[in-house]
């Protein structure tokens, strides 16, 4: 599968990113827990005092008591509403915690996701990123909503019920220390080995999903060619190993928990064989029975807790396979840009993929004028669409400056360069949907006349007017129901809508027979007039309206020449 070198993979290497951000997500985490560790505080409190009163009000069958048995009860019961009433809030407030740090980690993980662009679906695939932001975002359910929380509730609540115990019985209260000083050792272990059990999970997980998404989008392909069963039992042991992963992380946090059960019934034999031989009062003893399993309870607590940190773990380093946001850049003012026309210049601009194999761009200097429409012509793999995803952002140079009106580009805000540019690509991707909605995701304001006027100039009247609603027609996803010419000449109208400055179109009429050809670069020709535009294109029909032709050969820039000047 893309993007994974086995079980030994993004899970169990020591990532200094990973680090960083795991250390920076619990101290966060730590900071907006704290009223949530405040209110479990409290709630061990009542817990510990109920358990005195319980043992008080039973302690009656046996002996008199200094408190009457009404007394007790009516304690008992008043520490059991105020403690009912805490763990209410203290499950709002872990669920409040739990969304408001996964939706902060989902919007942090899309902003990388976007900020790196298409260009990183040539390492990744797209199951896998799917993977990342939706399901390993809700393994970190526990993280966010419990584990900081139980963290410190480890530690200050059995604290609270060890200074009770100490306080009744100084021997018992030893015997409840020890037992709990077992309970770290147990879960270090169970915890790290739930690491290493979660990563090799999400591994299968993500691997499965990439599978099934891959065979999906191919299914035409593979019952032409006799394979439906054949990918359906690879598709059934890919779904078996990852049952098989998930069985053993289940394993793992048994085992954690037989740990916790072994060291309570150790306590609580402890406790009674102590307070059997010293001849304790019954209410005493039964307190400190009591007790006991309240001590465990933010332990046991902790136990899933620490698992959820493990779960954590894992996934940072499958957080770290997305590049860290870039440095916010320094606003500039783009606003006449539009009013004057968009000029270009490439300063010796290279772009290196892979350092064992040729630039994809070799200190390529040309300059495009505002309004003046330059052909990019060169075979396959000679810069053309490297000079494009420059433009878009999606490849970042390697050397060499780009500027926009006399702008750095890397200076521009994101913004900013989305208010200028307009695309059109090979395939144009258009969604499940109407085509009027289609096309207005180029201005989502856009009124219907104007999403209309655009559709008229793009030629997309031309084929919807036969159409039973016309522009309300709904199509499939990927453009299901038109043909390429009519979903091309959708692309085109978003353009229009846009009304940007700078066109870049990425071979607009390939994969297009002559008749239709000639219909989308009737529309582009209209599209073009009075916009700085850049054409990459195989076609010669394009050339008819262009100003200059700059020739690519390898990733160099080789010659740039005027429209009629060469044959």
């Amino acid at each position: 599968m893309a993007g994974h070198d086995g079980d030994q993979g993004v899970m169990t290497s020591a990532n200094p990113e990973a680090k960083l951000w795991l250390r920076a997500a619990r101290k966060e985490a730590t900071r907006r827990a704290l009223p949530l560790f405040a209110a479990e505080l409290a709630e061990r409190a009542l817990a510990t005092g109920q358990a005195i009163a319980a043992g008080m009000a039973l302690s009656t069958l046996f002996a008199p008591t200094p408190l009457p048995i009404g007394a007790s009860l009516a304690a008992f019961a008043l520490l059991a509403l105020g403690r009912a009433g805490l763990l209410a809030l203290i499950e709002r407030l872990a669920a409040r915690l739990s969304h408001e740090g996964r939706g902060a980690l989902r919007a942090e993980l899309l902003a990388r996701l976007f900020a790196a662009g298409p260009a990183l679906l040539q390492r990744r695939h797209s199951a896998e990123l799917a993977a990342l932001l939706l399901d390993a975002v809700e393994q970190l359910e526990g993280f966010y909503g419990r584990a900081a929380a139980a963290a410190l509730t480890a530690l200050g609540g059995p604290a609270l019920v060890l200074a009770a115990a100490l306080a009744l019985d100084p021997s018992a209260g030893l015997v409840l220390l020890g037992a709990g000083l077992l309970v770290p050792f147990g879960m270090a272990v169970a915890g790290i080995g739930a690491a290493r059990a979660a990563g090799r999970q999400f591994i299968a997980l993500t691997r499965l999903q990439t599978r099934f998404l891959d065979r999906v989008r191919g299914i035409a392909t593979l019952i032409l060619y006799g394979r439906i069963q054949a990918e359906a039992e690879a598709l059934r042991r890919a779904a078996d190993e990852l049952r098989r992963r998930t069985l053993a992380v289940l394993r793992i946090a048994f085992l954690s928990s037989s740990v916790l059960d072994l060291a309570l019934v150790a306590a609580i034999v402890g406790v009674a064989v102590i307070e059997a031989k010293s001849g304790a009062a019954p209410a005493r003893a039964i307190a400190l029975l009591f007790l006991v399993p309240e001590f465990f309870a933010p332990l046991r607590a902790f136990s899933l807790a620490y698992q959820d940190r493990m779960r954590a773990k894992a996934a940072s380093e499958s957080f770290a396979i997305l590049p860290p946001l870039p440095p916010p850049a320094p606003a500039r003012a783009v606003r006449t840009i539009a009013a004057r026309g968009v000029s270009l210049a490439f300063e010796r601009v290279s772009v290196i993929y892979d350092p064992a194999r040729r630039p994809a761009l070799s200190g390529g200097s040309f300059r495009a004028a505002a309004g003046e429409t330059l052909i990019l012509r060169g075979p396959s793999g000679a810069g053309k669409s490297t000079i494009l995803d420059l433009l878009l952002g999606f490849v970042k140079p390697s050397a060499g400056e780009i500027l926009i009106n006399g702008i750095p580009l890397d200076e521009l805000t994101l913004e900013a360069r989305t208010r200028l540019i307009g695309w059109v690509g090979q395939r144009p991707l258009l969604f499940a949907g109407t085509i009027a909605e289609n096309i207005r995701l180029a201005r989502r304001e856009a009124s219907d006349e104007e999403v209309a006027r655009a559709a008229a100039l793009a030629g997309v009247m031309g084929f919807a007017a036969k159409l039973p609603r016309g522009l309300a027609t709904r199509i499939g996803e990927g453009g299901f129901g038109l043909s390429g010419g009519e979903a091309q000449r959708v692309a085109i109208a978003r353009c229009y809508l846009k009304d940007a400055p700078l066109l870049l179109l990425d071979e607009p009429t390939a994969h297009l027979d002559p008749a239709t050809e000639r219909a989308v670069l009737d529309a582009l020709r209209r599209l073009v007039a009075g916009r700085t535009v850049l054409i990459a294109s195989h076609a010669t029909a394009v050339f008819t309206f262009g100003d200059r032709i700059l020739d690519l050969r390898e990733g160099e820039v080789v010659g740039l020449t005027r429209v009629g000047s060469v044959a």
